[in-house]
């Protein structure tokens, strides 16, 4: 009897274990501190306080994602880590005008989550990307004014989904970043940049149509916004 009910306790344990995620309430802290509801960052303050942040990112040095994990788990780890690291970034070379006054940003192999180096790049590309998930492009932040505005709450894998369809169809129906009708688009340099994210399942437009309340003919032009790189401070 008591062997059975330590296998159980075993057993139970380990299922707990696996279901845990990383907690990302301190990202959420800075966040709601630091960013407006309309995605700009008070870089200039959050640097007298980027303790926070350096033991956010240490955080996640220490948790990185493992193979059981779920999809969701990782998604969110690596769209918080990307954000975070971007953020910790423009702090580093702050003040400036743009992501793109920093010598190759997205390069630089400044972090270290578990045992591996990391640049931005390797993150988005070779790992976010890889995941089949779309609506990642308007979740991590480019620290620039035409990128998705940076939510002001962290991603968490138990509502990934309502969170990902909310920053699409927030961005989609920002008249800065697109502008869309039935029959004309000008959209962002996202769709085309990344557009073979968006084709997964047919083209550009069908995927804009799942997330917009405007119901864009097939046969719409389509045209790309020039990109304003300046900081979302």
């Amino acid at each position: 009897m008591q062997k059975t009910v330590a296998i159980l306790i075993f057993i139970t344990l380990g299922f707990s274990l696996q279901a845990q995620n990383v907690d990302h309430s301190e990202w959420t802290s800075i966040l709601k501190k630091y960013v407006s509801e309309n995605g700009q960052v008070d870089y200039k303050n959050l640097k007298k306080d980027r303790k926070l942040l350096t033991d956010y990112i240490s955080h996640l040095d220490k948790n990185t994602p493992k193979d059981n994990w779920e999809k969701e788990d990782k998604l969110a780890y690596w769209i918080n880590a990307y954000n975070a690291l971007t953020v910790d970034l423009i702090l580093q070379n702050y003040p400036i005008k743009s992501i793109k006054d920093i010598k190759n940003p997205w390069e630089q192999r400044l972090w270290k989550l578990g045992n591996t180096w990391y640049n931005l790049d390797e993150i988005e590309h070779d790992i976010l990307r890889k995941m089949n998930e779309p609506r990642i492009h308007f979740a991590i932040v480019c620290a620039s004014y035409s990128c998705p505005k940076l939510q002001n709450e962290a991603f968490v894998a138990s509502k990934l989904d309502i969170q990902l369809t909310t920053a699409t169809k927030t961005f989609l129906a920002d008249k800065n970043r697109n502008e869309l009708s039935e029959n004309s688009l000008k959209i962002s340099k996202i769709f085309d940049w990344f557009s073979k994210d968006f084709k997964q399942n047919g083209t550009v437009i069908d995927f804009i149509n799942q997330y917009s309340d405007i119901n864009i003919s097939k046969t719409a032009k389509v045209n790309y916004k020039d990109y304003n790189w300046a900081l979302n401070d």
